[in-house]
Formats: structure tokens, C-alpha cells, sequence
């Protein structure tokens, strides 16, 4: 394996972080040129409030968060990856927490608000609860609706009213469109 390269902002955030936060070690990778700490989920607000608060770090948006499901691929299925940005400090930072089915997740809602939407929609479509979260509930999916679609073993071929639109008057329906697609490339 070789050995990572870290600019001195990258070393400093490493430094700053285990120096802060209790025993922790990251898994530290550069994916695409930019640093990834892959972090315990115990670990996830307090490394969160020191990224955001540290003078030396100054990560004050949270442009991203999202859920990967790695169903029959890692020993725990669910990663929930946090893309952090300084906005003064110009610099980058993902934050990964891996997670097993069924176990929950801290909120950061505290340390950003606009974590809100994104903990809602990681919890609707990937069914991670998320602990703390001030209104934990579906953004996208109907209140009623059974499963969480990014889920790998969501079924394909949906449900409801995905397999009938009868309530749709047919002249009202928009056309199907075919993919332009030659059929030598299949």
C-alpha cells in the first residue's frame, strides 16, 4: 500500500483532532486529492464541533451528507459520509462513519442546521435513525410509505401506485419516451 501524502493544513486537521478527541484514531485516506477520516459514529459530534469550531479548521458548512449502502460488501453495511467546507479557510474534509444495520446515528443538526434536510433524507431514504434530530421524518416518501428506496433490497419494480396510473385520465398521460440508444451498443 502506499503511503498517503498529507499537505500541512491536512496534518494540522489530524493533529488538532486526535489532540481534541479522546482516543480517537481515524482511518485516513485522500480520495480525489481530498482528505477522508473515516471515524466511529461515538465520535462523530465531537470531531464535528472541533472541525467546525477550531480556529485552525473553521469548517463552517456542511455542503453534503449522504447514506451508502454496502449491502453483502463490508462487515457494516451503512456508511454515512459528511462533506465539510471552510468557506474562509478554502479547504475541504469528508468524514465517514460506518455503521451496522439498525444502529443509529447522532444528529449535527446543533453544529449545523443545515444538516436538518439531509438527516431527514438519509433517514427516509436509507432508514437510518438519526438520535437528537429536533423532527426526525420522511422529506420525499409519503408518511405512509413502506420501505426506504435507496436501500439495496428495496424491490425494483416498486409498489402502489408506481404499477397503476389508471388514476391518471389517458389523454392526460405524457408520452413514453424510448432511450435513443443504438442497438448495436447492447
Amino acid at each position: 500500500m502506499s503511503e498517503i501524502h498529507l499537505s500541512q493544513d491536512e496534518e494540522a486537521i489530524i493533529a488538532a483532532l486526535k489532540d481534541r478527541v479522546e482516543k480517537l484514531e481515524p482511518a485516513v485516506e485522500k480520495i480525489c486529492g481530498q482528505l477522508s477520516l473515516g471515524i466511529e459514529g461515538k465520535d462523530l459530534t465531537a470531531v464535528c464541533r472541533v472541525l467546525k469550531e477550531h480556529p485552525a479548521m473553521q469548517f463552517d458548512y456542511l455542503a453534503d451528507l449522504c447514506g451508502v449502502d454496502y449491502l453483502g460488501k463490508h462487515a457494516r453495511r451503512f456508511q454515512v459520509v459528511y462533506n465539510l467546507y471552510s468557506i474562509s479557510l478554502n479547504h475541504r474534509v469528508r468524514i465517514k462513519v460506518d455503521l451496522q444495520e439498525g444502529e443509529a446515528i447522532d444528529s449535527v443538526t446543533k453544529i449545523w442546521n443545515t444538516a436538518n434536510w439531509h438527516e431527514r433524507e438519509l433517514f427516509d431514504l436509507f432508514g437510518i435513525e438519526v438520535l437528537g434530530h429536533p423532527d426526525l421524518k420522511r422529506i420525499l416518501m409519503p408518511e405512509g410509505w413502506e420501505g426506504h428506496p435507496l436501500r439495496k433490497d428495496y424491490p425494483l419494480q416498486g409498489k402502489g401506485q408506481r404499477e397503476d396510473f389508471s388514476f391518471i385520465p389517458e389523454n392526460e398521460r405524457p408520452p413514453t419516451r424510448r432511450p435513443k440508444v443504438r442497438s448495436e451498443e447492447w
